[in-house]
């Protein structure tokens, strides 16, 4: 049984690989069943469609953000600190290639193409790391770590616009320095007035 699971993981990360570089409809099964190095009858084993792989692909997706963000919770207890490491790990993924572009919001740009069901599992994880950055923004302007100019959701989709328009621009650069760039003075408008 785990040699199924091994193969369906081995699936999804070639999904994900393919999906980061092309989009949606930037591979095929065939694609897939060449890196992967197994027939396109054992993909549809795992995943009978498309629409199965990927909604399962975005669904895990949002899985593993709600633990890294437990994780960071209980780890990082200053709200500041917090946007500051969630910055700092997407610019080393940009730097080091290992996520040089979230696969949510390359499927985002897609969306009025996309198979409902897979529109749907995208629009949730916005959701939920939408929802997880107003709190984090609420919690910090009430604690004083972090000066707000607006509501903290309306905080929060400015700051989560921004972490994806600057992968946008170090990708069209071809420059990972760029993401950090943008990101400083972001933060820097965050820091209260004597703090940090």
């Amino acid at each position: 049984m785990s040699n199924l699971s091994t193969t369906a993981d081995d699936i999804l990360a070639s999904a994900r690989h393919f999906i980061m570089n092309g989009g949606y409809n930037g591979f095929s099964y065939a694609d897939i069943s060449t890196v992967v190095g197994i027939r396109k009858a054992s993909i549809h084993h795992h995943f009978p469609s498309k629409v199965d792989l990927v909604r399962e692909l975005v669904r895990r997706y949002r899985e593993d953000g709600q633990a890294n963000v437990a994780e960071l919770e209980a780890r990082v207890p200053n709200a500041f600190d917090i946007l500051t490491v969630y910055a700092n790990h997407w610019a080393q993924c940009i730097a080091d290639a290992s996520r040089p572009y979230c696969v949510c919001a390359m499927l985002a740009s897609e969306l009025p193409s996309l198979p409902q069901d897979v529109a749907d599992e995208v629009t949730q994880f916005f959701r939920f790391i939408s929802g997880w950055l107003a709190s984090v923004m609420e919690r910090g302007a009430r604690e004083g770590v972090l000066q707000l100019a607006s509501e903290p959701s309306i905080e929060a989709e400015a700051f989560l616009a921004t972490v994806y328009g600057a992968m946008l621009s170090a990708r069209a650069y071809g420059r990972p320095d760029v993401f950090a760039a943008i990101l400083k003075p972001v933060l820097d408008r965050l820091t209260p007035t004597g703090s940090h």
